[in-house]
């Protein structure tokens, strides 16, 4: 990932609270066939150097012939994101020498797959990727409600996978480069005029802008 050393952030806790918040990964892989990628829900534990994912898919999904194999593959995390006009810009007005561009947090991990076909493993990692997602919930559904039969046949169409991280990078694109009567600008038009109050808090946050 290209990273400007304004944008980069090394601080494997911030990294990792983000991939809890947004846990939804596209896993990329290379093989026979050539690339492919996947929209996968990813667990993370704080084990080992960088931490571990923990995954299923479905045994019917090609890209299990990938990730059997094991090579490298590449998991990304997305978060708040935002067009930025230059019209929110100070500098604009002071000498129009500025363009658009996009504000974006992210964070990129590289591992290599281990697959687990333990119905043990499999039935673990499924009541913790739910309780992880219903534990706020006034009446949080457990796998345990559904009939045990139903639950059996369903594990048996997917296949758990393990990746311990090997490297992982952390993007905060949120306008650290602008001047301060510039980031002021972009917070302020992203929370009224854009409305987007996620970004607008980020700006805000990086920028020192309190």
């Amino acid at each position: 990932m290209y990273l400007p050393s304004a944008f980069r952030e090394d601080d494997l806790a911030v990294q990792h609270d983000f991939i809890r918040a947004h846990p939804l990964g596209v896993i990329m892989t290379s093989g026979d066939g050539g690339l492919m990628a996947n929209h996968i829900p990813c667990l993370l534990y704080p084990e080992g150097p960088h931490g571990v994912l923990r995954l299923h898919v479905a045994r019917a999904n090609p890209q299990l012939a990938h990730l059997a194999a094991g090579q490298e593959c590449l998991i990304a995390f997305h978060g708040a994101q935002a067009y930025i006009t230059p019209s929110w810009y100070a500098t604009k007005a002071e000498t129009h020498k500025v363009v658009p561009t996009w504000n974006f947090v992210a964070v990129h991990v590289w591992g290599t797959p281990v697959i687990q076909d333990d119905p043990a493993w499999l039935r673990a990692q499924l009541d913790a990727l739910t309780h992880s997602q219903e534990k706020a919930r006034t009446q949080p559904w457990s796998v345990d409600q559904a009939p045990a039969d139903f639950i059996a046949a369903q594990m048996r169409a997917i296949v758990g996978v393990e990746i311990p991280i090997s490297r992982i990078e952390g993007k905060w694109k949120v306008s650290q480069n602008r001047t301060l009567a510039d980031r002021q600008g972009v917070a302020q038009g992203l929370a009224s005029e854009g409305g987007n109050a996620i970004m607008a808090g980020l700006v805000a946050r990086r920028g020192g802008l309190g």
